[in-house]
């Protein structure tokens, strides 16, 4: 619904962006590992707070890609970053209490949440008009 299209490929952005076709990759992997995630802790039956987590990080991850590619506010988009990255790392945390396995499935995300987040600050200090 948000794509990056015409605008998006029209900023200036640093040369260690990943290449387009890496974006559906990588999030479709890790959506898949960040569910079966979920999955795991849910079925232990002691995931209440953990699987709030999860659902705030799900909230956030939703709301970062209409304020940066919607609507081009990418200060906003910055702080939706911070929350999600808060979220994955509260997953992380207490997932890996629950299941180890579970914990180590949200590490990959919360690595690629991190290079995400510094590529939104890097885009919006190159590119100042869309704070």
């Amino acid at each position: 619904m948000f794509q990056p299209g015409d605008w998006y490929e029209g900023l200036n952005k640093p040369r260690w962006t990943p290449p387009g076709f890496v974006f559906p990759l990588v999030w479709t992997t890790l959506y898949i590992a960040m569910s079966y995630a979920a999955m795991l802790v849910a079925q232990s039956g002691q995931g209440g707070q953990a699987l709030g987590f999860w659902a705030a990080q799900i909230a956030f991850n939703t709301l970062w890609s209409p304020i940066f590619f919607g609507l081009h506010r990418m200060r906003a988009a910055l702080v939706a970053m911070a929350g999600l990255w808060l979220f994955v790392l509260a997953c992380v945390i207490s997932f890996g209490q629950i299941s180890l396995l579970a914990g180590a499935l949200m590490v990959p995300y919360l690595l690629w949440v991190s290079i995400a987040g510094a590529l939104n600050l890097s885009v919006l200090r190159r590119n100042p008009a869309y704070a």
